[in-house]
Protein backbone atom coordinates (compact mmCIF):
# COMPACT_ATOMS: atom_id res chain seq x y z
CA UNK A 1 0.00 0.00 0.00
CA UNK A 2 2.15 3.05 -0.92
CA UNK A 3 1.95 6.17 0.35
CA UNK A 4 0.84 9.16 -2.10
CA UNK A 5 0.75 12.79 -1.93
CA UNK A 6 -1.91 15.06 -3.95
CA UNK A 7 -2.30 18.46 -4.25
CA UNK A 8 -4.91 20.79 -4.00
CA UNK A 9 -5.97 24.44 -4.74
CA UNK A 10 -7.97 25.65 -2.67
CA UNK A 11 -10.54 28.85 -3.72
CA UNK A 12 -8.47 31.50 -2.99
CA UNK A 13 -5.89 29.34 -5.54
CA UNK A 14 -2.88 28.95 -2.65
CA UNK A 15 -1.92 24.89 -3.36
CA UNK A 16 -1.19 22.47 -0.70
CA UNK A 17 0.55 19.41 -1.11
CA UNK A 18 -1.23 16.45 1.24
CA UNK A 19 -0.36 13.20 2.28
CA UNK A 20 -1.99 9.65 2.14
CA UNK A 21 -0.98 6.42 3.74
CA UNK A 22 -2.49 4.75 0.71
CA UNK A 23 -2.85 4.86 -2.76
CA UNK A 24 -6.30 4.61 -2.87
CA UNK A 25 -6.76 7.81 -2.07
CA UNK A 26 -7.31 7.92 -5.97
CA UNK A 27 -10.20 5.81 -5.37
CA UNK A 28 -12.09 8.70 -3.69
CA UNK A 29 -10.89 12.02 -5.12
CA UNK A 30 -11.28 13.15 -9.03
CA UNK A 31 -8.73 15.04 -10.29
CA UNK A 32 -9.70 18.49 -11.64
CA UNK A 33 -12.75 17.91 -10.15
CA UNK A 34 -14.11 21.26 -8.39
CA UNK A 35 -15.21 20.33 -5.14
CA UNK A 36 -17.30 22.26 -2.89
CA UNK A 37 -15.14 23.19 0.63
CA UNK A 38 -17.07 21.46 2.60
CA UNK A 39 -18.11 18.22 0.28
CA UNK A 40 -13.88 18.22 -0.38
CA UNK A 41 -13.60 18.21 3.82
CA UNK A 42 -16.02 15.16 3.82
CA UNK A 43 -14.87 12.67 0.81
CA UNK A 44 -10.83 13.85 1.95
CA UNK A 45 -11.78 12.79 5.18
CA UNK A 46 -13.70 9.53 4.70
CA UNK A 47 -10.88 8.81 2.04
CA UNK A 48 -8.16 9.17 4.50
CA UNK A 49 -9.91 7.55 7.82
CA UNK A 50 -10.65 3.94 4.82
CA UNK A 51 -6.29 4.58 4.05
CA UNK A 52 -5.97 4.61 8.00
CA UNK A 53 -7.92 1.84 7.92
CA UNK A 54 -6.29 -0.37 6.05
CA UNK A 55 -2.95 0.63 7.85
CA UNK A 56 -4.33 -0.64 10.83
CA UNK A 57 -5.14 -3.55 9.15
CA UNK A 58 -1.93 -4.44 7.89
CA UNK A 59 0.05 -2.72 11.07
CA UNK A 60 -2.31 -3.42 13.89
CA UNK A 61 -2.74 0.51 14.34
CA UNK A 62 -4.15 3.35 12.50
CA UNK A 63 -2.06 6.26 10.82
CA UNK A 64 -1.14 9.39 12.64
CA UNK A 65 -0.02 11.19 9.90
CA UNK A 66 -3.40 10.50 7.81
CA UNK A 67 -5.42 11.92 11.14
CA UNK A 68 -3.31 14.79 11.03
CA UNK A 69 -4.01 15.67 7.66
CA UNK A 70 -7.40 15.65 8.44
CA UNK A 71 -7.08 18.04 11.06
CA UNK A 72 -4.84 20.48 8.42
CA UNK A 73 -7.77 19.67 5.79
CA UNK A 74 -10.39 21.09 8.24
CA UNK A 75 -8.45 23.68 9.66
CA UNK A 76 -7.44 25.30 5.97
CA UNK A 77 -10.91 24.84 4.65
CA UNK A 78 -12.42 26.59 8.05
CA UNK A 79 -11.16 29.87 6.36
CA UNK A 80 -13.04 29.01 3.41
CA UNK A 81 -16.66 28.47 5.58
CA UNK A 82 -18.21 32.16 5.06
CA UNK A 83 -16.77 32.78 1.52
CA UNK A 84 -17.54 29.50 -0.15
CA UNK A 85 -16.19 28.27 -3.33
CA UNK A 86 -14.27 25.51 -4.77
CA UNK A 87 -11.51 22.82 -4.09
CA UNK A 88 -9.32 20.85 -6.63
CA UNK A 89 -7.07 18.09 -6.47
CA UNK A 90 -4.53 19.29 -9.17
CA UNK A 91 -2.30 15.94 -9.41
CA UNK A 92 -1.32 12.81 -7.40
CA UNK A 93 2.17 12.45 -6.58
Amino acid sequence: MPEMHFRVRWPDQSTTLCYSPSSSIRDNLKLKHPYPVAEFVQTSKAALEYASERVAQKYGYGCGHAHAQIREIEARAASFSASGGNVVVESFE
